[in-house]
């Protein structure tokens, strides 16, 4: 922890109750908890993210949703007016090799921005920096929060390692390994340590260093109460999900190597692997007494955090739809992976957004899917066979389609005409899946129609299962989408 530093801070840093505080990042797992619990204590919040579209899926009363990109400064002036304190919490790890300069110019940007809409105070959630880092994402965490002090705005940074909560990648790559394999032959920085922290500690952590006017220009660890491998956390992670495994590790696996090997055991993507084995490579210890002294609270130790994880999981299942993570999508199942495997097809047509969405509203039942029917129909026997609804082809309606329909074995999940139609899948199959229709005006005044699949595999059996179809479903979602866009065509000539 470094000392504040109070000599660009104003009198007074405490947060405003009449003015908004901002969550930039709120799309993301940390900002997607740290907006209700600013709610529950009363604050005003304005939550922004790149598309605004994913915001209005968390269904939050009372929050002003703004969608912003610091990689566009156009954009942030709008974000950042009249708000008291603002939360970092953007990075840039799923753009891949180039994501350290993003990140540093993200962040000079949204210091600038800060500064001309007189913003009291920016708390930043960086990484834990340890003595001998090499990792390329742990070193842009750094130069992140010094672009952001390079201001005038006072900043309270906030280091923490692996945080354990849903959609952390840590985590997830954790509860994926556990759960897909029962024998793991895994590279050796499976022996790192660190202190992982509990969600809740953190946003507790959070909202108090931005309400301290002596946290101004403060860098602060933030640690859980135990030093563990990351081994170690898999085991304990494995007893209370009642998973085995047997962790072999082996020396012969680069950080490039192990990040294939993740993304293809597990459904963290490629990226954010690349960036998180970076930093599990290194022990990661932390000071946080400073901290502790500063923001007294319990902290949750290793298994503890686990459960608050899963007990969190459970409060926030339901989602109007399609939401990375959301229990609902995933038969309320907590051992299913939390990312999806995903694969889809766009087209764009002439045709009104009316005229597209009488089409989509009408798949299944007799009117089929368009395109490739043989093969839905192969798949169909294939679930019948198995015991399953497959050759269940029936809807309520040719044409009209509600919330809870059945249209042959999926569900209608949800739904709002022209824009959106999400469909859970009903076969039998080692994981769970949904199929969802999107419907986009673009400039020119076309339309643009996409199909996206996404399947949260159980174990093993659900990760082939998925490499075994996905070679189709990049054909089947391209030709159904453009088979979409040639029939509303028709339709309205």
């Amino acid at each position: 922890m470094t000392n504040p530093t109070h000599s660009k801070a104003q009198t007074d840093n405490t947060i405003h109750s009449d003015r908004p505080v901002l969550v930039f990042g709120a799309s993301g797992y940390v900002g997607t908890h740290l907006v209700p619990r600013l709610l529950e204590q009363a604050y005003k919040v304005r939550a922004a993210a790149r598309n605004r579209a994913v915001l209005e899926t968390r269904q939050w009363s009372n929050v002003d949703l703004v969608e912003a990109d610091a990689l566009k400064p156009e954009t942030l002036d709008a974000a950042l007016a009249g708000v008291d304190v603002a939360f970092y919490l953007v990075h840039s790890m799923a753009a891949g090799k180039q994501f350290g300069r993003l990140d540093e110019e993200a962040a000079a940007n949204f210091a600038r921005a800060a500064e001309r809409a007189g913003v009291r105070r920016i708390v930043y959630l960086g990484g834990l920096i340890p003595k001998d880092a090499d990792s390329e994402h742990l070193v842009s965490r750094q130069v992140t929060g010094e672009r952001l002090r390079a201001g005038s705005v006072p900043v309270t940074e906030i280091r923490a390692g692996i945080i354990v909560g849903p959609g952390s990648a840590a985590f997830e790559v954790m509860r994926d390994l556990v759960c897909n394999l029962p024998i793991m032959i895994t590279p050796r920085w499976v022996r790192s340590q660190s202190t992982p922290i509990a969600l809740d500690n953190l946003l507790d952590y959070l909202i108090g260093v931005a309400e301290l006017p002596e946290a101004a220009g403060g860098i602060y660890d933030a640690a859980g109460p135990e030093m563990l491998s990351y081994q170690q956390m898999m085991r304990q992670f494995g007893e209370i999900v009642g998973k085995r495994c047997l962790v072999i590790p082996v020396p012969v696996l680069s950080p490039g190597l192990s990040s294939y090997w993740l993304s293809l055991v597990t459904t963290v993507p490629y990226n954010i692997a690349r960036a998180l084995i970076g930093g599990l490579k290194h022990d990661i210890p932390a000071d946080d007494r400073p901290l502790r002294a500063l923001i007294p609270q319990q902290l949750l130790n290793f298994r503890e955090s686990i459960n608050a994880a899963l007990e969190t999981e459970r409060r926030n299942a339901v989602a109007a739809r399609w939401t990375e993570g959301a229990l609902m999508f995933r038969d309320y199942r907590s051992d299913y992976a939390f990312y999806a495997k995903k694969a889809g097809g766009s087209a764009v047509t002439s045709a009104s957004a009316q005229a597209v969405w009488d089409q989509v509203a009408a798949i299944g039942g007799k009117n089929r899917y368009y395109y490739l029917n043989p093969l839905w129909t192969l798949r169909e026997l294939l679930d019948w066979l198995a015991g399953g609804p497959g050759l269940n082809h029936s809807r309520r309606h040719p044409t009209a389609v509600r919330l809870g329909d059945i249209i042959d074995s999926w569900r209608v999940v949800g739904l709002e005409p022209e824009r959106r139609l999400t469909l859970q899948f009903g076969m039998k199959a080692p994981g769970a899946g949904v199929l969802e229709f999107e419907i986009d005006p673009e400039e020119d005044g076309r339309t643009r129609v996409t199909a996206t699949a996404y399947w949260h595999p159980a174990g093993v059996w659900g990760l082939l299962y998925w490499y075994s179809l996905e070679p189709f479903h990049l054909i089947i979602f391209k030709g159904l989408t453009r088979a979409i866009a040639e029939r509303a065509e028709q339709a309205e000539a």
